[in-house]
């Protein structure tokens, strides 16, 4: 439910806010629009990721925020999981990369998930390429808000961000005490049980800790014994600490453990077409730490930033088992200032991934990538702003690379005009879509590979005028030397740089009625993306990316009172690659209603997604006819797996204002 959708078009209020000011006003409507557009003035959110600690509405670079209000509407809807909430922003697209345990990545703008990074409050927390995994075993539970940066932005954070960063800023301690669990049932048989507590700072100091038991049983709907939801059980917790100086100084420290069982493939008792069962699963154990601070040093600002991350897996592919590990370190110290008119900012940084497998030791790696890099804002006038920003890495294994990017804003009147081009690049592991689902027994040693590079654009402009705002923008893509996983005999894969360029291009367009406690929104998202074909020659539709996406959104709320919402999501035809069963896929609707209504501090809410029982095995088997040369057992899940579904618990909130 895309309730509110804050982004650098100038959508800086949550509508629970003003709702909450119209709800007690009582004056006509002329009264109303004043508190409104007080209310859009008071509220400010300021943008993280770029560095700059700008308002959004000032910030050159295009930034769309999730705000708190949206974030808990969907964790009234998926509490273990931030799937949801990326994937109902425009652009962007959550991808099952195996369908066999529910694996996800998150595409940006018609690009593969593996060029996205995600971040917590700035640091790689998930490592430097999050694992399909990822994204399915993080809580929104205690996020404050989500920032994303679509198009290459490795100028900002290196070579892992080539198609765009997502970066999940956490919630900090407020004024009051504040305790809050949440509990959820499904009608697929899943549970979850989330909490949060934060104190308020004493002196200097504040805590919060956040925690949450999520499980899942198997789900075998169509009855073919294949597994269409994998079963799963996963503990987290993450506390933080908290520092407030007399002088502007701020830091925090935070921990972080999470593990998980996970488990599909063949149903017990069931065997996959080669008469044989194949259960595929995977344990997972990850522990990180990481520090942020800002310290005022002179007339400027020292930014630290740090983390560590270690994440070990247990996988079994059929009679495959897997056993590795993954390890991120991280370092960045940068200097910043305001001249006039001109902010800069220039830092060094370090990232170290590693990667050491206990079966397959002929992958292991380890990539050393020191850079510095540098970032300049100045505003012209009040309506012109530039921003420029540039990297230099030596990856210990692809060289030195240099990444700028140019961003602008325009702001004449109610308009709103961005413009961005970015460089970026990407180094090659063994890990793409198809070794995430397999592992790694069929795929050949990494030979002759070359960096991957990528160049961006983007083209925003946006028009907001009292209740009404909309926003129209055109993106584009060039990427060369795509690695792809191509056959190499039977049963055997390889890893190659494509000839020719993987070219995507397309456009992003919102239209947005608010008025408390009433907000409707209309979205229309088009990709063209084309790629080469194996040989270099020829050119063909990008797999598993729809031209055409919409979405309509209804939502009713009221502060201390409750919401109301539905939303509609069609997605268009999506070519399809070595399904024997069709060359394309067909168009689908999806239906939501989510109801909540707010007794005091408790919560009761019911949601109910996907209406019309859309899902892949109604319209052709997700299970092949036999095992596919590179080991996958399943077509591409181009759209929903787990069918209708509803869910409903409980919220129970202490402190906070409740």
């Amino acid at each position: 439910m895309s309730s509110f959708f804050v982004s650098s078009h100038g959508r800086d209020v949550i509508p629970a806010a003003v709702a909450a000011l119209l709800s007690t006003a009582a004056a006509p409507a002329l009264a109303q629009e004043a508190h409104h557009e007080e209310a859009a003035e008071v509220e400010d959110v300021i943008v993280q990721a770029t560095r700059s600690g700008r308002r959004i509405q000032d910030e050159p670079i295009r930034v769309e925020v999730i705000g708190r209000e949206e974030i808990e509407e969907k964790l009234l809807m998926t509490p273990g999981s931030i799937a949801m909430l990326v994937n109902e922003t425009g652009g962007v697209r959550v991808q099952t990369t195996s369908p066999a345990l529910g694996a996800a990545s998150i595409r940006m703008q018609g690009m593969s998930g593996r060029y996205t990074q995600l971040l917590a409050d700035g640091l790689p927390l998930y490592g430097g390429q999050a694992s399909s995994l990822g994204v399915l075993q993080i809580p929104p539970t205690d996020l404050r808000q989500v920032e994303v940066i679509k198009g290459a932005a490795s100028a900002l954070y290196g070579p892992s961000a080539l198609g765009g960063v997502i970066n999940l800023v956490s919630r900090r301690p407020g004024d009051e005490a504040e305790v809050e669990v949440l509990a959820n049932l499904t009608s697929r048989d899943g549970q979850d049980l989330t909490a949060y507590a934060s104190t308020p700072f004493k002196g200097a100091w504040g805590q919060s800790l956040v925690g949450g038991y999520h499980r899942q049983s198997r789900q075998d709907l169509d009855r073919d014994g294949w597994s269409d939801i994998a079963a799963y059980e996963r503990w987290s917790v993450r506390p933080r600490l908290f520092w407030q100086g007399e002088n502007g100084g701020e830091a925090f420290v935070t921990f972080g453990a999470m593990t998980e069982t996970r488990s599909g493939g063949t149903e017990p008792g069931r065997v996959a077409p080669d008469g044989r069962p194949f259960v595929q699963a995977q344990d997972t154990d990850r522990f990180d730490a990481g520090l942020v601070a800002s310290l005022p040093v002179g007339t400027g600002t020292l930014h630290l930033r740090a983390s560590a991350m270690t994440q070990g897996h247990d996988h079994r592919f059929g009679d495959v088992f897997e056993k590795d590990r993954h390890d991120t370190g991280f370092l960045e110290a940068a200097y910043g200032s305001e001249i006039g008119a001109t902010t800069w900012l220039a830092g060094a940084a370090v990232q170290v991934d590693g990667y050491d497998s206990r079966t397959f030791s002929g992958f292991d790696y380890t990539y050393t990538v020191p850079g510095v890099f540098a970032q300049v804002e100045h505003e012209f006038s009040p309506e012109l702003t530039l921003a420029g920003s540039a990297r230099f890495d030596h990856h210990s294994e692809y060289g030195g690379q240099v990444s700028p990017r140019l961003s602008l804003l325009y702001r004449p009147g109610r308009w709103t005009v961005r413009a961005s081009a970015g460089q970026g690049f990407f180094a090659p592991t063994p890990f793409v879509d198809v070794t995430e689902a397999t592992g790694l027994s069929r795929l050949r040693q990494l030979e002759g590979l070359k960096e991957e590079v990528a160049r961006t654009a983007s083209l925003d402009v946006g028009y907001r005028q009292g209740p009404i705002e909309a926003s129209v923008t055109l993106f584009g893509s060039d990427l060369d030397d795509a690695v792809r996983a191509v056959d190499d005999g039977p049963d055997r894969i390889r890893l190659i740089n494509v000839d020719g360029v993987t070219r995507t291009r397309g456009l992003e367009a919102l239209l947005r009625y608010r008025r408390a406690p009433f907000t409707v929104t209309g979205s229309y998202v088009f990709v063209d993306a084309t790629e080469p074909q194996d040989d270099g020659l020829s050119r063909r539709a990008a797999p598993v990316t729809p031209r055409h996406t919409a979405g309509f959104v209804a939502m009713w709320e009221e502060h201390d009172r409750g919401r109301l919402g539905l939303e509609v999501y069609y997605t268009g035809k999506q070519a399809l690659e070595d399904n024997p069963y069709r060359r394309e896929s067909p168009s689908y609707l999806e239906v939501g209603l989510l109801g909540e209504i707010i007794l005091g501090r408790y919560s009761l809410f019911v949601n109910a997604e996907n209406l019309l029982n859309e899902r892949v095995t109604r319209h052709h088997p997700l299970l092949l006819p036999q095992r596919a040369n590179d080991g996958r057992w399943t077509t591409e899940a181009w759209g929903p797996t787990d069918g209708f579904t509803v869910n409903g618990g409980v919220r129970i909130r202490f402190g906070g204002g409740h």
